[in-house]
């Protein structure tokens, strides 16, 4: 049995396809197992009704046991903002911002627009914020109807997790940055001076 990740679309019974190489290209896969295995990436789909389904949710008790691994405790994130993958707007962050108390300056935007805030794989790496708030291929994937890139630079890695938000806008003082390749508006400007300006016209 072969496991199919990172669904994006269902073609026919046997037949899928997938994002390769960053996302930088769709692949159609096909599987002729019988039960297939597969995850989906849950931006690609449309919400539908949560009643209806005919497929069968069976509950299993097992749990797998090992001696030199223990369960040691779950907690829950609170915040009040929006969840980032279900957000409709997301402001994000990157290195550009220079450390984690300068995010403060994303965080009054977000409030404003009711968004989540997000960051970059450069920026969580750098110890800026925690690594649940990662947008990228290794973070998190989103696709809100507006997404706003503040100091990213737009590495691959970066892109992957967010090209298919509705509207993107980006905001660095590098006009060369690749992020304004995939941008549907642009401003070449400073964070530090545009963002607390956005921020006091909202």
């Amino acid at each position: 049995m072969n496991q199919l990740s990172d669904v994006l679309s269902v073609e026919s019974s046997s037949c899928f396809k997938r994002a390769i190489y960053a996302g930088n290209a769709i692949a159609a896969v096909e599987s002729s197992d019988t039960v297939k295995v597969m995850t989906v990436r849950g931006t690609a789909f449309d919400a539908v009704a949560s009643d209806g389904g005919s497929a069968a949710i069976e509950t299993s008790d097992l749990v797998f046991a090992s001696t030199d691994i223990s369960f040691s405790h779950e907690a829950l994130a609170e915040s009040d903002r929006p969840e980032l993958t279900e957000a409709k707007v997301v402001v994000s962050g990157g290195r550009g911002l220079g450390n984690g108390e300068n995010f403060d300056i994303l965080y009054k935007v977000a409030d404003k627009l009711g968004a989540a805030v997000g960051a970059s794989r450069a920026a969580v790496d750098a110890g800026y914020v925690p690594n649940d708030m990662q947008v990228g291929q290794t973070g998190k994937v989103v696709a809100p109807d507006l997404y706003i890139a503040v100091g990213i630079s737009g590495a691959i890695q970066h892109l992957a997790g967010m090209n298919n938000s509705k509207v993107i806008v980006a905001i660095n003082k590098d006009e060369e940055a690749p992020i304004f390749q995939v941008a549907d508006y642009g401003l070449v400007a400073d964070l530090f001076t545009a963002v607390p300006e956005l921020e006091s016209k909202l």
